[in-house]
């Protein structure tokens, strides 16, 4: 059984060259979601204003088959080849998987999986319980128990990927990735 990929890169780039990367970047990744296997592409540029020069990209791939056909393809030698005079050091890869989704960052790494799984016990309790609260009326008697769980289930990821988890790993960004004084 296959599962979803989801890899997040990170690139340095030379800051004489940020503009050209970033069109070279925006072309790249229109091209590569025409590759069999690549579901999505997002792009991470710099803050305005900030003296960062790190440019993140998350991809996603149907499968880990997917992934590895990808970074063999023409495309993406390609791709290397026209960045190389553009960028300092290799990329950094990082397979994001399960938790790790929802609290990414392109600039550090995924905090200690308890605090993951801590923030979205915090997130799934009341969530759960609100759901139900509010769906399980509404369905009433008319519809046999294991679809009502399965209404109901999809309620509680529809809240916690579109609403709770975005908004609770916001409020708790400095408890998450504390700065390095803060440890």
């Amino acid at each position: 059984m296959s599962r979803t990929i989801h890899v997040a890169i990170t690139r340095r780039v030379r800051r004489e060259h940020a503009e050209a990367f970033a069109q070279a970047l925006a072309d790249f990744a229109r091209r590569s979601l025409t590759v069999p296997g690549a579901l999505g592409v997002h792009l991470l540029h710099p803050a305005p204003g900030s003296d960062s020069t790190e440019y993140g990209i998350l991809r996603s791939f149907a499968s880990a088959e997917d992934r590895e056909a990808f970074y063999k393809t023409d495309l993406y030698k390609e791709w290397v080849a026209q960045i190389a005079h553009m960028v300092d050091g290799e990329p950094i890869y990082r397979e994001l998987g399960g938790l790790e989704a929802w609290f990414r960052h392109p600039h550090a790494p995924p905090p200690p999986r308890w605090k993951m799984a801590l923030l979205t016990w915090i997130a799934v309790w009341p969530v759960s319980m609100l759901v139900a609260a509010v769906i399980a009326p509404l369905l009433g008697p008319r519809l046999p128990p294991v679809l009502t769980s399965g209404v109901i289930a999809g309620g509680i990821v529809i809240t916690l990927t579109w609403g709770a988890m975005p908004l609770l790993v916001k409020l708790a960004k400095n408890w998450l990735q504390p700065k390095q004084g803060d440890q």
